[in-house]
């Protein structure tokens, strides 16, 4: 699924104009990003948390040349879903049993 794909699927449920719920969808997007820019968590209950966490330096290994590669520290951006949305998720997948 596709942003834009989220897009239309919002316009059909709510009656918002396309252009108006692609701005919605943009702005949220923008504010997480720029959010997480400025150190700042977010939590949305029931969905997930964002937050950016540091990642040591590492020691990794070029798999063409088999030389290993130093990976410098960095900070990136994870999502931590909820325990209702994975139980959900899982729920919905499972294969009643005959």
């Amino acid at each position: 699924m596709t942003k834009a794909d989220i897009v239309e699927i919002i316009t059909l449920s709510t009656g918002i104009s396309k252009t108006e719920t692609e701005a919605v969808v943009n702005g949220f997007l923008d504010t997480v990003i720029e959010s997480l820019k400025e150190g700042k968590n977010i939590e949305l209950r029931g969905f997930g948390s964002f937050k950016v966490v540091k990642r040591a330096q590492r020691v990794a290994r070029n798999p063409k040349t088999n030389q290993e590669v130093i990976v410098p520290e960095q900070y990136v951006p994870v999502l931590k879903m909820s325990k209702d949305f994975k139980k959900t998720v899982s729920d919905s997948m499972k294969v009643p049993q005959a």
